[in-house]
């Protein structure tokens, strides 16, 4: 398994436009809230507690990150606890209701993302690596402790291995993107 400087440096390389975060610090959580609401639809009772598939992927989710670190893990966690909370209303409502929530919200999520990397001038990441898709939301997770000054070794490792992937493609360094920690 990769490490989780290996994750994030890879996924960094495509994400250095400050425009292009910005994307995606509302794009990425639309999508996993909204694969939340099908999810839930999928649904058995163990024992009279209520288990769904949404729970059932977002801890196996939760235990990759909380194996590759434990703030961020824990932090994700939460995020998660909340979006599992949001969307089982959602997931349990009519079908064609729930259904318009998960379309909307996903189509929504996906075109902010990809409007992001026009301001990126490179394409996303998940093209090149769809695993990608996993790491996104503990990048983004990452970027807020960065942001409070927390985790400064790795913000900079991450930066510094971006930079190095971005010059070996080509890319360069993006407007708005790749400083220093």
């Amino acid at each position: 398994m990769k490490t989780l400087e290996d994750q994030m440096s890879f996924y960094a390389a495509y994400h250095q436009d400050a425009r292009n975060k910005a994307t995606h610090f509302v794009g990425v959580p639309l999508i996993a809230f909204s694969l939340m609401i099908p999810l839930g639809w999928l649904r058995a009772d163990l024992g009279g507690f209520p288990l769904s598939a949404a729970l059932l992927v977002t801890a196996a989710l939760l235990v990759y990150y909380l194996v590759l670190d434990i703030a961020l893990g824990l932090a994700m966690g939460i995020v998660f606890a909340l979006m599992l909370w949001g969307a089982e209303p959602l997931s349990q409502a009519a079908l064609g209701a729930s259904a318009a929530w998960f379309l909307a919200l996903f189509v929504g999520g996906w075109a902010l993302q990809l409007w992001g990397h026009v301001y990126e001038g490179r394409k996303p990441a998940l093209v090149d690596n769809l695993f990608q898709v996993f790491v996104a939301p503990i990048f983004l997770a990452a970027e807020v402790f960065f942001a409070l000054g927390y985790k400064p070794r790795l913000h900079e490792a991450v930066q510094r291995r971006a930079r190095e992937m971005r010059a070996q493609a080509g890319a360069g360094a993006a407007p708005g993107g790749l400083k220093s920690a």
